[in-house]
């Protein structure tokens, strides 16, 4: 891979530009035209030191004397080139950083809103912190050519007005800038080469990073209950050290380019001036244009940097960028039809012989096989099977975060590909087994800001959640701020938190994955028998160990090994299913025992 990206990276990394360009031609315009004018400045204040040397400062020695006018013309010529400098360079700088930060922000976005499109499947694949490190330094590198890319334009306007104006001044000191320009340009493209492998290394590495640190502060708790923090650092240094050594290199090669490009330009000023010394004892040229010549190519070497810079970048934009569109090109789309769903009232959910496998393309292993069963509307259902039965899976493809490999599941029988997004959203709410609360207040973790979700809805949902009571006892009510991923509450608390938050919606369906698991026993059985209660207006699936709540349940549906062994209520299972029996009256032992534990 290194090898073919040395070869073509340019190529790449101009595409990479290209479309930049495309997608914000205007400020790259202001951008290339405060650096052109820049440039062109660069060449007429090279011709006014000479003229000024040649016409004014000679003869003021050789006649000693200084004429009142000509310093007048001299200071005037100076201030105006200065001041349209100043002009030029507010123009190319303005440009540059607008549009790299506009990019930026663009892509930014663009990867965030791809992240929420991709199934959960997809998110499950790639860690975390690789996908932080996609948003946030692969965009950025992607576009940090971006800054120097306007000058770097007007760098190639002033070498293209610079070699003219020679040809018309000198032809033979013309020719030193025709050889020194394109080893400056085969400099540039030898070092793009040799940069590139290196460049793409070291954003591997950053991601790698990113992902090691995130999951190391993710699981601080078990690293610290564990006596593992010098294993973790452990762990983390060995790819901090790969990152260094990789960053070393690409600090080496550079260290080594940019000498090369400091010196050139001072190997043609020196030719310049042995050519030109040459050149004047013929009378071929005059002081004036020697000294414009040399002061020009004195000059020259900061603008062409711009050049470099934008070269030794590459390598590592198009790093970043290939890695961007990685994500941005990732398939799995769940595709939405157009069908309404009923405005109010219980859902009814079926499935009807659903096959499902976990892997790309549903190529890995079966997980469910031929399931079939229905919540009538209104109604509750629990799922109760062993750890592995498919209990999660099957409350995942309830609320369409997962399609089947066959069969069908529908609300009121339509199938659920059939709805269209907002449809299905509104219908069905998930509150899965681990609760997310955000860094926000108790409000803004309830209502999520949605339309229609006031202040009496947010109430309404914490009654139903049996959290109406602990959130009165906040010091702010609604408006307590519950730290990241709710810190200040309890494991219960946070779930019933995570329930007003669906039911604040007024969901037709509600699925609980095993939604209540952290509350009081006599909690969550409130919690159901309120949400069995005509104010819910849900059909709820709830996936339940504990007997209490599964005898809650109208009808049970019995799990083995991702198949549907038994459906009925309760009291019918436990007297004709024994591994039904068997499984329950384990799962009540061992709740038994962590409470004489505790």
């Amino acid at each position: 891979m290194s090898t073919r990206t040395g070869r073509d990276v340019l190529g790449r990394g101009l595409r990479v530009l290209g479309r930049a360009i495309r997608t914000e031609p205007r400020l790259f315009v202001i951008g290339a035209l405060g650096s052109s004018l820049f440039g062109l400045l660069v060449i007429a204040n090279s011709y006014v030191v000479g003229a000024v040397i040649g016409h004014v400062v000679v003869p003021a020695f050789s006649e000693h004397r200084a004429g009142t006018a000509e310093l007048g013309l001299i200071a005037a010529a100076f201030i105006g080139i200065s001041l349209l400098r100043v002009a030029s360079i507010f123009g190319r700088r303005l440009g540059a950083g607008f549009m790299q930060f506009r990019l930026q922000a663009r892509y930014r976005r663009a990867v965030t809103r791809r992240y929420l499109a991709l199934p959960p499947a997809w998110h499950q694949r790639h860690a975390t912190g690789t996908l932080l490190s996609n948003a946030n330094s692969d965009v950025e590198a992607a576009f940090v050519p971006i800054a120097p890319l306007p000058f770097a334009v007007g760098t190639i306007v002033m070498i293209v007005a610079a070699v003219v104006s020679l040809f018309f001044t000198d032809w033979v000191l013309a020719m030193v800038g025709v050889c020194l320009f394109p080893m400056l340009f085969g400099l540039n493209y030898i070092y793009s080469r040799r940069m590139s492998p290196r460049q793409i290394r070291a954003q591997q590495l950053r991601g790698r990073v990113s992902a090691v640190a995130h999951e190391s502060f993710d699981g601080a708790l078990v690293v610290k209950t564990m006596g593992r923090e010098a294993d973790e650092s452990k762990r983390f240094q060995v790819h901090v050290s790969e990152l260094r050594d990789a960053l070393i290199s690409v600090g080496r090669l550079r260290g080594l380019f940019d000498p090369l490009m400091d010196a050139l330009p001072s190997v043609g000023t020196l030719a310049v001036l042995l050519l030109g010394a040459w050149r004047l004892q013929t009378g071929a040229l005059s002081v004036a244009e020697l000294v414009s010549v040399a002061f020009l190519f004195t000059v020259l070497a900061f603008p062409v940097r711009a050049i470099g810079w934008v070269v030794a970048e590459l390598p590592r934009s198009v790093a970043g960028w290939e890695r961007v569109q990685a994500v941005l090109a990732a398939d799995g789309d769940l595709a939405y039809g157009t069908a309404e769903a009923a405005a109010s009232g219980p859902a009814a959910l079926t499935f009807d012989q659903v096959h499902f496998s976990y892997g790309e393309d549903g190529r890995g292993a079966e997980v469910l096989y031929d399931i079939s069963f229905t919540v009538p509307a209104g109604k509750t259902v629990a799922l109760v099977g062993a750890t592995g039965s498919g209990k999660s899976t099957i409350a995942s493809l309830a609320v369409r975060l997962v399609d089947p490999d066959s069969g069908t599941v529908s609300v009121d029988g339509i199938p659920l590909p059939e709805l269209s997004e907002q449809a299905l959203a509104s219908a069905t709410a998930l509150v899965p087994q681990i609760p997310f609360i955000f860094d926000d207040t108790v409000r803004g973790n309830v209502t999520l800001d949605r339309d229609g979700v006031d202040d009496t809805a947010a109430w309404r949902a914490l009654r139903l959640a049996q959290a109406e009571g602990f959130v009165a006892k906040l010091p702010e009510g609604l408006e307590t701020p519950v730290g990241e991923r709710g810190t200040s509450l309890s494991g219960g608390q946070r779930q019933r938190l995570t329930l007003a938050r669906a039911l604040a919606g007024r969901p037709r369906l509600l699925v609980l994955d095993d939604a209540t698991s952290a509350v009081d026993p006599r909690v969550e059985a409130a919690i159901l028998a309120s949400l069995r209660g005509h104010e819910a207006g849900a059909s709820i699936l709830v996936v339940a160990y504990r007997r209490a709540t599964i005898a809650l349940a109208d009808e049970v549906v019995y799990l083995e090994d991702g198949k549907v062994v038994a459906t009925g209520t309760h009291a019918h299972l436990m007297a004709t299913e024994p591994g039904y029996l068997n499984l329950v009256t384990a799962y009540e032992k061992a709740e038994h025992a962590e409470e004489v534990t505790a």
